[in-house]
């Protein structure tokens, strides 16, 4: 399966529905910009965006929630080790109360890639990153693991609502 993402504005974005109506888009918003993400086995439809393989998912996507994408740069020989570690997770995520979502998206073009989760509440996310079971999970060592090409970064969204003021 593959998945797609871009940036834009919220006006230009939601053109995209009428644009290919049998694509399914969720748009997501933060206070600085405004993303479409959607997936499957089609094709890439964005003249400037982000293509991804999706390496492992868990649930379903929801038109509510709050999502937090963590963006990790991999070496080009450290991808095996990476995505085998995803492979071995012990899904701990997956039973967190909120939890809805979890994509792991390996790019197309370039080495960063994205852990994707998505969360009934912003708070649901908080009290997964604060519990004994992200600590076991993300056991940290002294140092970055060395199949990092630099510094992970978090974005983090709210799926896009008609009703509330943007």
């Amino acid at each position: 399966m593959k998945a797609y993402m871009t940036n834009g504005t919220t006006d230009f974005l939601l053109k995209l529905n009428d644009k290919h109506p049998k694509l399914h888009f969720y748009l997501m918003t933060n206070p600085s910009s405004t993303l479409a993400y959607y997936e499957g086995h089609v094709k890439n439809v964005f003249a400037s965006g982000r293509a991804y393989d999706v390496l492992l998912r868990t649930g379903d996507l929801l038109e509510n929630g709050f999502v937090i994408m963590n963006n990790i740069p991999v070496t080009e020989e450290g991808r095996p080790v990476f995505e085998e570690s995803f492979k071995n997770r012990q899904h701990k995520v997956d039973v967190m109360p909120g939890f809805q979502a979890f994509r792991l998206l390996k790019p197309h073009k370039g080495n960063i890639y994205v852990v994707l989760t998505q969360w009934a509440r912003k708070s649901d996310f908080d009290h997964w990153k604060n519990s004994e079971q992200f600590a076991d999970a993300h056991k940290k060592s002294v140092k970055p693991p060395a199949y990092f090409a630099d510094r992970p970064f978090l974005t983090s969204y709210h799926m896009y609502n008609p009703d509330e003021e943007q």
